[in-house]
């Protein structure tokens, strides 16, 4: 294999997800968001409410750390996610779910698209034992940089493919962890 061609993996998958983020009954607190893809204050948007879950329901976790998942998952939502199926018709929107689901032990951040392609990360090639040896683009790869991100800061990444398409992008970050 080339040192430029980058292979994936997929990230864990779990069971199908619900079509839309819903309450769960035994939640404590609950806030979603829906944005639309194409707006340039969609990042802006997801990262602010992340901020104000931290603050508002006085989680003792860092709200950078929350900002960083909800901007790199919504971030590849709205970069990577083409509705199943189709194209997006011109003038058509494209839409981005975004879910917290707090409870004494853990927080749970949502994202959710319309296409149900798996989330990928690269597989980390062995490297040179002389790093200066290598091209910048032999150890950052074009892709997948923002899930390890993710998963180097939340406690927990998973995804499952929703009942009727798309799919729901999981981090959970334990509470009791971060007091």
């Amino acid at each position: 294999m080339k040192s430029s061609e980058v292979r994936e993996l997929p990230l864990r998958a779990a069971g199908l997800a619900p079509l839309e983020p819903v309450t769960l009954a035994t939640a404590e607190r609950f806030r979603s968001i829906m944005l639309v893809a194409e707006s340039p204050e969609a990042a802006r948007v997801a990262r602010q409410a992340g901020r104000e879950v931290v603050r508002d329901w006085e989680l003792p976790l860092s709200a950078c750390d929350v900002e960083l998942c909800v901007s790199e998952l919504v971030g590849n939502a709205v970069h990577h996610a083409t509705p199943d199926g189709r194209l997006t018709a011109f003038g058509g929107k494209r839409h981005v779910a975004v879910a917290f689901r707090a409870w004494s032990h853990w927080l749970f951040v949502e994202v959710s698209d319309e296409d149900s392609t798996p989330p990928m990360l690269p597989i980390g090639e062995l490297l040179e034992p002389d790093l200066s040896l290598l091209e910048s683009d032999d150890v950052l790869p074009d892709s997948g940089r923002g899930l390890f991100l993710v998963q180097s800061v939340a406690d927990a990444v998973w995804w499952a493919p929703r009942h009727t398409g798309g799919k729901s992008v999981f981090c959970r970050f334990d509470v009791n962890e971060a007091a």
